[in-house]
């Protein structure tokens, strides 16, 4: 490859752009690169997370650091250092988290660990681009989203709280999300396995993306069915996803390709998790995220008006993000504004 045309596509993707079927698992080199694991097992579940931060005046890049349980475990750290991979899957913040595409190592504490790896894994296969689609392809977006890891089995153990898990093949998912502006003003998302199928995966995301003059709210739903077909919805004018969303209801309706995908999922606000959105600047994190880790979501499939798949997690995690509605939940719970540990109020 010619070098001004190497320089061309390397200025291409630092903007945070793939070309089709290029590789969004690796890092962009942006001011936040986000990564994000979830394991379902029966009736309990956790979350790791890390992102990437690099502040714009050129200082070393720091991190984001999340674990949280539907037990109601949440432990979230402002680290000094970050780094993600610039070839792979890949995300690393010293000792305290360490992650592959087949490893999770979380130490955030001795109360605040886990440990898994993943094998069986069914990932996002096939596709010229990922979860965003054709968005995939716009330079400068605030925000890109991608579901890499539709299933597998997680075998592990963690520490949250005071109560350890041991865990043997259970369920895991995981993703990617990427942008030049953090997160966005607002936005909604959702998970779920557990259903009556283990093969079985829904993942959701959505909310205001902008690039200079072009903003639109954009919907994404992914369904994995049983028989390990993926379904995507959510390009504009040809598989449009209507979602309508409050702190307890997530209602999105989708169709394109002659099928047409309902998601109804609720949880009550007090039992949300607040988690922690990074500002990358200011090396800090704030409170920006209500999510749910045991919420309820029925989900039905149909092809040409014939249904092919219906069934209900009862572990389904579903979020409702923006900074306004997160503040406002800590006054309601009587904590101080900014706060990131706060756990779900007891009901």
């Amino acid at each position: 490859m010619r070098k001004p045309l190497r320089h061309a596509l390397a200025r291409y993707r630092a903007s945070g752009a793939d070309l089709p079927f290029g590789n969004p698992l690796a890092a962009h080199g942006l001011a936040m690169e986000g990564y994000f694991w979830r394991v379902t097992d029966g009736d309990r579940s956790l979350i790791a997370l890390i992102g990437v931060n690099a502040p714009r005046d050129g200082s070393p890049p720091w991190a984001t650091l999340g674990l949280a349980a539907s037990n109601g475990f949440v432990r979230t750290v402002a680290a000094d250092t970050g780094w993600a991979d610039p070839g792979a899957l890949g995300a690393r913040s010293g000792d305290s988290f360490v992650a592959t595409s087949d490893r999770v190592r979380v130490h955030l504490g001795a109360d605040a660990r886990c440990e898994f790896a993943i094998a069986e894994a069914a990932p996002w296969l096939g596709r010229a681009f990922g979860g965003s689609s054709l968005f995939h392809s716009v330079p400068g977006l605030n925000q890109y989203w991608h579901p890499w890891l539709l299933g597998g089995q997680a075998t592990g153990w963690a520490e949250l709280g005071g109560e350890r898990w041991e865990f043997d093949t259970a369920q895991v998912y995981a993703e990617k999300n990427w942008g030049k502006g953090g997160f966005p003003d607002a936005w909604w998302w959702g998970q779920a396995q557990g259903f009556t199928d283990l093969g079985a995966c829904v993942a959701f995301a959505g909310g205001l993306v902008h690039a200079g003059p072009l903003r639109t709210t954009v919907t994404a739903v992914v369904v994995r069915l049983p028989d390990g077909q993926v379904i995507r919805l959510g390009n504009p004018g040809t598989s449009p996803v209507r979602a309508e969303v409050t702190d307890e209801r997530w209602l999105l309706r989708g169709r394109g390709r002659g099928y047409e995908v309902t998601l109804d999922g609720c949880g009550p606000l007090g039992a949300a998790h607040v988690l922690p959105v990074p500002l990358p600047d200011e090396r800090r994190n704030t409170a920006g995220d209500l999510e749910h880790l045991s919420a309820d979501l029925r989900v039905e499939v149909r092809h040409r008006r014939r249904l092919i798949w219906a069934d209900r997690s009862r572990m389904a995690a579903l979020e409702h993000g923006g900074l306004a509605r997160a503040e406002a939940e800590l006054r309601r719970r009587g904590l101080p504004l900014g706060a990131v540990d706060a756990p779900p109020a007891r009901q």
